[in-house]
């Protein structure tokens, strides 16, 4: 049974265009990932389906009294509002039928035999739907949500506006769970997420009955959990069944096929095109030329896709630093409260240190602490010789609204339009995207725009907070290899062993010294 029709979507940004005569159909149970390079338009896509964006042209069409739960990483949390406020909200359809059960209980007292009779009939139902729903148990499942994504350590009564990203993600992704909807709508559900609470996830989404779509470009997670691919490319969606390696294998194929029918065909033209030149002057051969002419407009010209630029990624080096680069004495890091024991850490040049652990216990709090943008409670930190220092954060301020080109220039005004251009492009970023303000780009493509910043810089130390996140799957290989490349010393955050295993030589378990237990 079809559960969401898309039928003839077209839709673009500006003469940008991102899709162009699309079709797409989910049916119940389908477990979908939707893959693609960074600004294909995945993110675009879901919120052209939730109605948070109008298409230029085509028909969206969902079968009715379906619920569809979006992970939506920009939704707006209210101060006030605790955790466990949050995730009760999932159940507010359930409280309302409360309401109604308890509304129609007063009114009893009142009302006819035949009345009552309606009245006990629609108590029936409505005890049935809230037994069906375990709404008599919902705070032991808002528990358990709690405990499998880390939220019970934090406190289920903490205010969300306190709350770090990947906190933040938690919640929206416990409410979302919670609500068990017929439909799951998830862009890049991983990000933020450590890896203890990614293999939850992904055992609950193996499980799950109902359908979803998955955005993600953590490809082993995204392998374990799907069973078909739409792939999105060049405008177009493709449906491939399997999960990522099937798709990789038939799309591998596919091209073959399609690059030996182009040659082919390329070489017919050629022939056909040198035989119409040689003889549609001569009155013996005019006619035979002619033939050949009205089968060269009738062909149907095979094109290949254009090849997205790839980026190349390639930090430059500064002087040599210090031997010491930092070190830090009895620094006890946090805002209101400590995040952390008193630290006595140290950094030499030449190491390459990953720092891991669970969300919102201060890996991003202690490179702000040894950057000097937030103060510590208590201690110091000294920095070494020499730093030329590289920052990388984990998000850019939304609504920025300067383009790509003015946003690089702020940061080199000596740079030439022609220098900025060059360099964008070499990160992976086409001439549209360039052309574009920031806010309208992917996340992806904007923190291709904060690499350019930093591969453009001489550096000797890169303070890197999550840079994978939003990074398509050749971006990251390609941000991996310039890194191992790089002769300076990396200070990073990341949750993801696949990429910095082979570039780090220390993994700091920043779990040993937070106070915070997830």
């Amino acid at each position: 049974m079809s559960i969401l029709n898309v039928e003839h979507l077209s839709h673009g940004f500006g003469d940008r265009a991102i899709f162009q005569d699309v079709s797409f159909r989910l049916l119940k149970g389908e477990h979908i990932g939707l893959f693609g390079a960074n600004g294909e338009g995945k993110s675009t896509f879901m919120n052209i389906i939730t109605g948070s964006l109008q298409p230029d042209e085509g028909k969206i069409e969902w079968s009715k009294n379906v619920r569809v739960g979006y992970l939506d990483q920009h939704t707006v949390l209210e101060k006030g509002m605790t955790i466990r406020d949050v995730l009760k909200s999932a159940f507010a359809f359930l409280f309302e039928m409360e309401q109604q059960m308890n509304e129609i209980c007063d009114r009893m007292g009142d009302a006819s035999d035949e009345e009552l009779s309606n009245m006990m009939e629609e108590l029936g139902v409505i005890q049935d739907l809230l037994m069906a729903h375990d709404f008599y148990i919902i705070d032991s499942k808002i528990d358990e949500i709690g405990r499998a994504l880390g939220l019970n350590g934090i406190g289920l009564d903490k205010d969300v506006t306190d709350l770090s990203g990947g906190q933040r993600t938690k919640v929206l992704l416990g409410k979302l769970l919670l609500e068990k909807p017929d439909i799951l709508l998830l862009d890049e559900p991983t990000n933020y997420l450590d890896a203890e609470h990614i293999e939850w996830l992904k055992r609950y989404l193996q499980e799950y009955e109902n359908a979803f779509i998955l955005i993600s470009h953590d490809i082993p997670f995204l392998n374990s959990v799907i069973n078909l691919i739409y792939h999105m490319e060049n405008q177009k969606l493709d449906r491939y069944v399997g999960n990522y390696d099937k798709f990789q294998e038939v799309y591998a194929m596919k091209r073959a096929q399609l690059e030996a029918a182009y040659r082919r065909q390329q070489q017919e033209i050629e022939e056909l095109e040198d035989f119409v030149a040689r003889n549609k002057a001569r009155v013996s051969t005019r006619n035979m030329a002619m033939s050949r002419q009205k089968k060269l407009d009738k062909m149907k010209v095979i094109e290949l896709a254009k090849d997205k630029p790839k980026p190349e990624f390639s930090f430059q080096n500064a002087r040599t630093s210090g031997k010491i680069l930092f070190e830090t004495r009895d620094l006890v890091i946090g805002y209101s409260e400590p995040l952390s024991k008193p630290l006595n850490l140290s950094m030499e040049r030449g190491q390459k240190v990953v720092l891991t652990g669970a969300n919102g216990i201060g890996k991003t709090t202690l490179l702000k602490s040894i950057l000097g943008i937030s103060k510590p409670l208590e201690g110091s930190v000294t920095l070494g010789d020499y730093l030329e220092i590289g920052y990388f954060e984990q998000e850019m301020a939304p609504g920025n609204t300067t383009t790509c080109i003015e946003e690089i220039w702020k940061e080199f005004p000596s740079y030439t339009q022609y220098q900025v251009r060059s360099a964008l492009a070499k990160c992976g970023l086409t001439t549209k995207h360039i052309e574009s303000q920031i806010r309208v780009l992917s996340g992806g493509e904007q923190a291709k725009v904060r690499l350019c910043k930093l591969i453009n810089r001489e550096t000797n130390i890169l303070l890197l907070d999550e840079p994978t996140n939003h990074l398509d799957k050749d971006a990251k290989e390609e941000l991996k290899h310039a890194l191992k490349e790089y002769k300076g010393s990396i200070l990073l955050i990341c949750h993801e062993p696949d990429f910095y295993d082979g570039l780090a030589t220390d993994v700091w378990d920043c779990s040993q010294w937070s106070l915070k237990i997830i």
